[in-house]
């Protein structure tokens, strides 16, 4: 199943080792997702980095290795691969910053991950939360994650 990252899924990742880095965890033994996301991602990321070593509860160094870890997990597609799609998704996205996420899932006929509840407030695109992920992870494992 191809899943469209948002960014705050990678934040989380970076800013503790819970349920978003379990998922990305676990996918790479079990490859049943295959994370995408626009390449802007990781201009935000690296806009925000500072910040998110700053808040993150683990060490520095330990930040760059999940990030390192989570960034191999995933592709990242430039915009001119789906901007044909910009238009549909600036109509079902709640933002403007999330019309990339919306245009690169209609692109790639894909789901979104995101924890953004107003992001399921539209029926073009299926969104699954983090705890949904996991189930969908849980549900060929037979173990919690």
């Amino acid at each position: 199943m191809l899943l469209v990252v948002d960014a705050n899924r990678i934040f989380s990742a970076l800013l503790s080792k819970g349920k978003v880095f379990s998922v990305f965890l676990v996918n790479k033994l079990r490859n049943k997702f295959e994370f995408k996301a626009p390449e802007f991602l990781l201009y935000e990321i690296g806009r925000h980095l500072g910040e998110i070593v700053e808040r993150s509860k683990l060490p520095s160094g330990e930040v760059a290795k999940v990030f390192k870890f989570v960034k191999e997990e995933m592709e990242f597609i430039p915009f001119n691969e789906f901007n044909k799609f910009a238009g549909e998704a600036e109509q079902i996205a709640p933002h403007s910053k999330d019309v990339q996420y919306f245009a690169l899932a209609l692109s790639l006929n894909g789901a979104i991950w995101s924890d953004e509840v107003t992001f399921k407030e539209q029926s073009r695109v299926k969104v699954f939360n983090t705890d949904e992920v996991r189930a969908l992870l849980r549900s060929n494992l037979g173990a919690a994650i």
